[in-house]
């Protein structure tokens, strides 16, 4: 694999600049409700050495009644500053969690004009496998100024789908399993339709990834887009349950050279919700 701190890094690479005075490592592990599983409590246990937890829930809109919204800037900032987060820093973010949830803090980032962040490749799980060190201790944090440039238009609304979706002059990827796309298996959140947004094509994050958890070469992305039908001379909006594993695909389309992506911030979660707006099943 090759190590781009703007979009990926190896753990061997993570390891050799451990003790750079300006990298910064969050953990960003975040789990569906039914699994039973608190990031915060397992970072609390064990963790990267130096790693801060970015809690993606905390860290997100609180006056949006959809789970874990994009953060307000102000937000952002406040929280950053005291995590120690700042300008000049390296950040590399990883997580221990079935749905790679260190891809939606690192659009997080990119949403706020931040760059120099990258995604662990394998994350947590591949960090320990090879034995490498980790602590229980939380960082001593030094406030650090950060600024901040929203990028709008790595983010849509309801609207901006609907409108994509009619028109047809963006791809929209869904990143959740293929049976939930067809409409074949209940939602995990209750109340919500099943089925998918006109238009869509079906690319479940997981097939992005390797057995080990690490995300396949550029070339088997590119193959995996297209092989779902995906343009990818057009514009690509990235959709999943709730906004946290479309990042993945955002990730991906990164790293092959796509960098005309934004990510529908409400998801399946919105788009299911509503009664008026249409839903097809099947594959198509």
């Amino acid at each position: 694999m090759q190590d781009d701190p703007k979009t990926l890094v190896s753990t061997e690479w993570l390891a050799a600049h451990l003790n750079d005075p300006d990298l910064r490592i969050l953990d960003a592990s975040w789990h569906m409700p039914a699994t039973g599983r608190d990031g915060r409590v397992e970072y609390d246990a064990a963790h990267i050495p130096g790693a801060r937890f970015f809690d993606i829930d905390a860290i997100s809109d609180k006056r949006s009644a959809l789970p874990h919204m994009a953060p307000p800037v102000e937000l952002f900032i406040s929280r950053m500053r005291a995590m120690g987060v700042g300008d000049g820093h390296q950040v590399v973010i990883y997580d221990n969690s079935d749905v790679r949830s260190a891809a939606r803090a690192w659009w997080t980032f990119r949403l706020m004009g931040k760059t120099d962040v990258a995604v662990l490749d394998g994350g947590f799980a591949k960090w320990q496998a090879e034995g490498r060190p980790t602590e229980d201790m939380p960082p001593i944090l030094r406030d650090r100024h950060i600024t901040v440039q929203r990028q709008a238009g790595l983010v849509r609304d309801v609207t901006q789908v609907a409108a994509a979706s009619k028109l047809g002059d963006h791809d929209i990827v869904d990143a959740r399993a293929a049976e939930r796309f067809r409409g074949e298996a209940p939602e995990p959140r209750p109340g919500l339709r099943s089925g998918h947004i006109p238009g869509a094509k079906s690319v479940p994050f997981g097939r992005l990834l390797n057995a080990d958890g690490t995300m396949k070469a550029p070339e088997a992305l590119r193959a995996e887009f297209e092989a779902a039908g995906v343009d990818l001379k057009k514009p690509v909006i990235t959709s999943c349950g709730s906004g946290v594993t479309a990042a993945v695909l955002s990730l991906a389309l990164e790293r092959i050279g796509h960098r005309n992506h934004s990510l529908y911030d409400g998801s399946w979660t919105e788009w299911g919700s509503f009664p008026d707006l249409p839903i097809a099943t099947g594959d198509a």
